[in-house]
């Protein structure tokens, strides 16, 4: 079975392991395809094989034919990653190698996030106020049309500022440009990005996301994971606490939600993962993007449920019925940076204090942030566990004083 993989294999640790010791034990070979950094044994405990980061569908699919495989898995990410592993699908499913991966045709409407506003408004979920800016139009390339920026401004006042503009087709923040004025907005128009925007109201509130795994008939809701706020200005991913717990109002008013998302990716055709990231404000959901793939918060929701994606993932690609319905939370789980790298002795102290899911490095395009570490903990156990890891700083450093303070303030309000 192979595994289509397209950053750091690290942040589905300890999951991936789980699920391809799982499959060894019933005498299937696991194979990594990636096109990022270089996984050990300990790391993917199977075969391994390098590819180009600029790998084409056809040339990944012919990879894992040349290999052997009797079927694929896509958990690739961003977005122009699950779209690449889309239609590698397309060329694999075609010689007879079933591949678990959204067919082409719903992760094309998925990656840009306008068609994805608008399938979402129309399946009844809530979605900012926004329009699309094409590109094509601001530059004056193919039909003129003069009046296009003023239908723009016209948009922007009935919306009203701040007002944040996305591209359409990335999903890591980048490119995120905040417009607190009309003024901002005609500099904007004046200076427009290259490619094509989505522009829409800001909604502040508690950023939050959540994982849909299966396919159409059967889909396993995991539980919230929160993210950390939501504002005019964009903020590193994991710039704050992410973390799973109880938060009764919260998931009660989710249910409803959770119910039209699946009729959602019942009527897509979803296969596989999708990852929704949402702002919960005014004890509502505001839907702002549905990820055809894996999200950056599966290891945290696989923990706090004590579930495992990938091996949901594996199960459906050998034929087997995924298990559906809402997963219950387990507990607490919380991820955060360390405050930088952690020596071995200082890991091995974090594990014999509190329950640790995995403690790694975190790096991005290249760039270390630090150690990430994730940890779990049963409800009542809250007390505790802040004295634990307050010991450990005291006597350490780590976790860093201010990620310290904010996990005092999560399990002792």
């Amino acid at each position: 079975m192979a595994f289509l993989r397209s950053v750091g294999i690290q942040r589905a640790d300890p999951y991936i392991q789980q699920a391809v010791r799982g499959l060894a034990a019933d005498g299937i070979e696991a194979g990594l395809f990636h096109t990022s950094g270089s996984p050990g044994d300990e790391d993917f405990p199977g075969y391994r094989e390098r590819l180009d980061r600029g790998v084409t569908p056809r040339e990944l699919a012919d990879a894992v034919a040349a290999w052997g495989a009797d079927a694929a898995v896509s958990i690739s990410l961003p977005c122009e990653n699950a779209l690449r592993d889309a239609v590698a699908k397309a060329f694999l499913d075609a010689v007879g190698i079933p591949t678990v991966m959204t067919p082409l045709a719903a992760t094309m409407l998925l990656v840009d996030k306008w068609e994805t506003k608008k399938l979402c408004a129309q399946a009844g979920l809530k979605v900012p106020d926004g329009f699309r800016a094409d590109s094509g139009l601001l530059a004056g390339r193919g039909l003129p049309a003069p009046g296009y920026r003023d239908a723009l401004r016209v948009q922007a006042e009935r919306i009203g500022y701040p007002l944040m503009s996305k591209p359409a087709w990335d999903s890591t923040s980048m490119g995120i440009r905040t417009l607190h004025s009309a003024a901002d907005l005609d500099a904007y128009l004046a200076s427009p990005p290259e490619v094509s925007a989505v522009v829409e109201q800001v909604v502040e509130g508690d950023l939050c996301s959540v994982d849909i795994v299966g396919r159409p008939g059967s889909y396993r809701v995991l539980p919230l994971c929160w993210t950390g706020r939501a504002g005019a200005e964009p903020v590193f991913t994991f710039a704050d606490l992410r973390w799973c717990g109880p938060r009764r109002t919260a998931d009660a008013a989710f249910a409803e939600v959770a119910r039209t998302l699946i009729t959602l990716c019942g009527n897509l055709g979803v296969c596989g993962s999708v990852n929704v990231d949402m702002v919960y404000t005014g004890g509502q959901f505001v839907i702002l993007e549905v990820n055809p793939r894996i999200g950056g918060a599966t290891t945290l929701s696989c923990a706090a449920s004590g579930t495992n994606t990938f091996t949901s993932l594996a199960r459906m690609a050998r034929g087997l019925p995924p298990a559906g319905d809402t997963v219950q939370r387990a507990g607490w789980a919380i991820e955060f940076l360390a405050g930088g790298r952690m020596p071995p002795a200082v890991v091995a102290e974090l594990r014999n204090r509190v329950a640790v899911v995995t403690a790694h490095e975190l790096v991005i395009d290249g760039t270390s942030h630090g150690d990430i570490v994730v940890v779990t903990l049963a409800e009542g156990e809250e007390d505790r566990t802040v004295k634990a890891l307050t010991e450990l700083h005291g006597a350490t450093g780590f976790p860093a004083a201010d990620v310290m303070g904010k996990i005092s303030s999560l399990l002792s309000p």
